[in-house]
């Protein structure tokens, strides 16, 4: 078998090891093939981040001859993955050909009837895809459209994140991290997790396409089994940091707690970073502070407005009251900030991106994270933008969530460039603030100042 991670969308062939695109593993491959390898089959990685051009996969497939081609399949990512096919088609005709992953579940209709696929999973592939590669071992047929079966997630193999290293060494990866760190809290060697699925919130620019994927509610490891992944992740990598995927891992307050009393008692004190939530934050004060004892050192957190109206329109369920107590929250417990949020959202005025504006410049993130609003497949809001004839998508590419190309109609981008870059501008004060804070750090910490005043003893 032969699994292929087609996002090049963003950065094009030839980008490994570049950032959170393109220097991290893709989980659904990884536990992928701890599946089928659980099951005796032989499974290799075509990472197209890793290869030159199209010539260099046909060459690629030419050499290893699989009999299965697996290809995952976001909607960014349709395009690459429909032209990997076409080369799987010619270069092995009789190979067969899956897909599956988040586009094909949401918009089954785009691929179900293409002649390049043979085969095409829904949803989550755990038990189906093992159980498709023993029929076809057998010579038995399968239904050409397979429905999910969700597994128990603490009963699956441990991601395998030797697919993807393997297979990025031989490509010139060369950095001591297994993936590639993304902010300086998070020092190499440095790891990903995902400690459950789903997500309990109903914003209208991402549901309800996640619960067409992992079901109504949240289904989450053990905290036992996810603590014999990070050992054994230890035990491989010694990584020295790590971050955690998951939707939101602060949904269940009790998880968290029973986690990170787990984490502390196995000796473990590497930082990490996981996504939360502003109105989450601003309710457990107490597990915001239990999680940095333990060693969390940032949020990603979704504020994507500061406009209430706008909020209500997502249906985001916070308010910017909260959005600015939650940046308070982290700063009392030093946690840096990685703030997401959107500019250009469907009936959004002038006025209340500028609110947006304002409201980061009270936050002042560590990290921005801005976007153009983009209609994806699958969420209400994009049905609303279908609806309205809004939508300027015209190729799958476009579905990145790029602050740099339009996406819906009625948005003046010109002005909301200007508006991007005000919103990361950071005022005086906070830019003073910033200062003195990064030379207390390089130059004053007593612990540094114990050090040189030592050395100075032994000069003199």
């Amino acid at each position: 078998v032969t699994l292929v991670c087609a996002g090049i969308a963003g950065k094009g062939f030839n980008s490994l090891g570049q950032g959170m695109d393109s220097g991290w593993i893709s989980h659904g491959l990884a536990i992928l093939s701890a599946c089928a390898k659980a099951k005796g089959f032989e499974v290799n990685l075509l990472d197209l981040r890793a290869l030159r051009d199209w010539d260099h996969v046909r060459s690629e497939l030419e050499l290893r001859q699989p009999d299965v081609v697996g290809v995952s399949m976001m909607s960014v990512d349709y395009n690459p993955a429909m032209e990997c096919l076409a080369v799987v088609r010619e270069v092995l005709p009789h190979a067969i050909t899956v897909v599956g992953g988040a586009h094909p579940t949401i918009m089954p209709d785009e691929v179900k009837d293409s002649t390049l696929i043979d085969h095409v999973f829904l949803g989550e592939a755990e038990i189906t895809f093992p159980d498709f590669l023993e029929r076809c071992q057998r010579g038995e047929p399968s239904e050409r459209v397979i429905s999910p079966v969700q597994p128990d997630l603490d009963a699956i193999p441990f991601a395998d994140h030797e697919l993807f290293l393997q297979e990025w060494r031989k490509w010139g990866y060369q950095q001591d991290s297994p993936e590639a760190p993304f902010v300086a809290e998070l020092p190499p060697p440095f790891v990903t997790i995902i400690a459950g699925r789903g997500c309990i919130y109903n914003c209208s620019y991402c549901q309800p396409a996640e619960r067409h994927i992992f079901g109504r509610r949240v289904r989450r490891r053990s905290v036992a089994n996810v603590m014999a992944e990070l050992r054994e992740l230890h035990q491989r990598y010694s990584f020295n940091s790590l971050m955690f995927h998951d939707d939101c891992l602060t949904e269940d307050r009790e998880w968290v707690i029973a986690f990170c009393q787990a984490y502390r008692e196995a000796g473990f004190r590497q930082p990490f970073f996981c996504q939360s939530r502003a109105d989450i934050i601003v309710k457990n004060e107490d597990m915001v502070r239990l999680m940095a004892e333990a060693g969390l050192r940032g949020y990603l957190i979704g504020f994507e407005s500061g406009s209430d109206r706008v909020l209500r329109f997502i249906r985001k369920g916070t308010k910017r009251a909260q959005n600015l107590e939650a940046a308070r929250i982290c700063r009392r417990y030093g946690i840096a900030i990685w703030a997401n949020y959107m500019l250009g959202l469907p009936t959004e005025t002038k006025e209340e991106v500028m609110e947006t504006v304002s409201m980061l410049k009270e936050i002042d993130p560590d990290y921005y994270s801005p976007a153009f609003y983009t209609p994806h497949p699958g969420s209400d809001l994009y049905t609303y933008c279908q609806e309205n004839d809004l939508s300027l998508i015209k190729s799958h590419d476009s579905y990145r969530r790029n602050p740099d190309e339009a996406k819906i109609k009625g948005v003046d981008y010109v002005w909301l460039q200007g508006a991007l870059a005000e919103s990361q501008r950071r005022t005086l004060p906070n830019r003073l603030r910033r200062s003195v804070r990064y030379y207390w750090k390089r130059y004053a910490q007593p612990k540094k100042i114990v050090r040189r005043v030592k050395r100075m003893l032994r000069v003199h």
